[in-house]
């Protein structure tokens, strides 16, 4: 997709929040409409091709009362995703009934897969049904997701002669219009544009600057890779590109599992479901606190990288943390045995409270599989870690310096 169809998509669904949302909320809550929209509408396109098929199964399995494990069993191997849909309606059916919308659309809601449930539920796009019926805007909505203006199918669009109007759009390039919506709403709430996910040259980088030094030592197997602040996903997704490419070029085969874990519901949401549509399992990306809700403290990865938030309190985080005197730290991440200290004795790794980054990067530490890999790795692993921050400050600097000269 080139930068001129990527900005027309996102400028059409940027304003779709002006043209229906307007006056019915204020600017900062659009998002809560049109990122959830925007997801259901591409899990809608992809399920398109097989709706009738996947309507036909489940009929069967209802009527030979065959039970909810084999719908969850059998479904997506007729939808060809790990999620499906049983309502009959679609997002283009849904306009057939104008007076019926806002029951035959929570029909549609209630007809996803339970691991599409949560995505759902996260965005908490349930709680906008009723100001958007009530000020008879659903409709309007939906109409305008379904224009034939936009694709967000994967397939192309074509014309009567079999000319293509519209593109389809790549998991990939899914991703780029998720990301520049948050960066965009972001901005409009004043927040900063990368505070729930990291630009994808930053990641370039980042990957660069991991895997490259370690190229030659790829070996065919199983690559676990974990992101402990893991935003919409971008990192997973192309370390995985990244590491494949390079297994590509000597013959080897490697087979990655992406592990994630995200405490803002919304941008899970979004990681969730570009980790549905590619087929990935979503019991491995997680949401809640890494800090006080460790979800994979079992586990030792290969590959780990970040960008944990900058400057962030881990106050609330600290009831986990210590016991119940708050005078040791009773998280194993945190207190680790160390030469020169008395028997029992641990030493503690913690940062002053205000300075949450190093908890993320202390508990990366504490899940890195010991290798001849890593020796090489725990160098890179920081120099990337101490490379975002100098950015990250940098960054600021440059505001400010812009404000002052604004001002002056």
């Amino acid at each position: 997709m080139n930068h001129t169809t990527h900005n027309t998509l996102v400028n059409f669904i940027w304003n779709i929040a002006d043209d229906v949302l307007r006056d019915v909320y204020v600017r900062g809550k659009y998002r809560d409409v049109i990122l959830p929209m925007t997801v259901l509408r591409r899990l809608d396109c992809l399920l398109e091709p097989t709706k009738e098929k996947v309507l036909e199964h489940y009929k069967l399995l209802e009527k030979d009362n065959f039970g909810q494990n084999a719908v969850t069993q059998q479904l997506p191997r007729i939808s060809g995703y790990v999620f499906y849909n049983t309502s009959q309606f679609t997002f283009k059916s849904l306009l057939n009934f104008p007076s019926q919308i806002r029951a035959n659309f929570e029909n549609y809601l209630d007809g996803f897969s339970e691991n599409a449930q949560e995505i759902i539920a996260k965005f908490k796009l349930r709680n906008q049904i009723e100001t958007l019926t009530e000020s008879n805007r659903l409709y309007a909505l939906i109409e305008k997701f379904v224009s034939h203006h936009i694709n967000l199918s994967s397939e192309p669009v074509k014309n009567a002669e079999g000319k293509i109007i519209l593109q389809g759009l790549t998991n990939l390039e899914m991703g780029y219009v998720f990301e520049e919506l948050i960066r965009k709403f972001n901005e409009e709430n004043n927040e900063e544009a990368g505070e729930h996910f990291t630009p994808r040259d930053i990641i370039q980088l980042m990957v660069n600057l991991i895997f490259m030094p370690i190229e030659n030592q790829i070996q065919s197997g199983t690559y676990l890779v974990y992101d402990d602040a893991c935003g919409s996903g971008g990192m997973l997704t192309e370390s995985e590109a990244f590491i494949q490419q390079l297994a590509e070029k000597t013959a080897k085969k490697v087979k990655i599992e992406l592990y994630g874990q995200e405490v803002n519901p919304e941008t899970y949401a979004i990681c969730k479901s570009d980790m549905l549509i590619k087929g990935r399992d979503p019991e491995k990306i997680w949401f809640g606190s890494t800090i006080s809700h460790d979800k994979f403290a079992d586990l030792q990865f290969d590959f780990m990288l970040a960008n944990p938030p900058y400057g962030k309190s881990w106050t609330v985080d600290q009831d986990a943390v210590f016991d119940g005197k708050k005078k040791e730290v009773k998280d194993s991440r945190f207190a680790v045995e160390h030469p020169g200290l008395k028997p029992g004795e641990k030493l503690t790794l913690l940062p002053r409270s205000s300075d949450g980054q190093l908890l993320f990067l202390v508990n990366m530490l504490s899940k890195m599989r010991i290798a001849v890999l890593w020796v090489a790795g725990l160098q890179l692993f920081i120099m990337v870690q101490l490379c975002l921050l100098v950015m990250q400050v940098a960054a600021r600097v440059i505001f400010v310096a812009g404000l002052l000269k604004m001002i002056g």
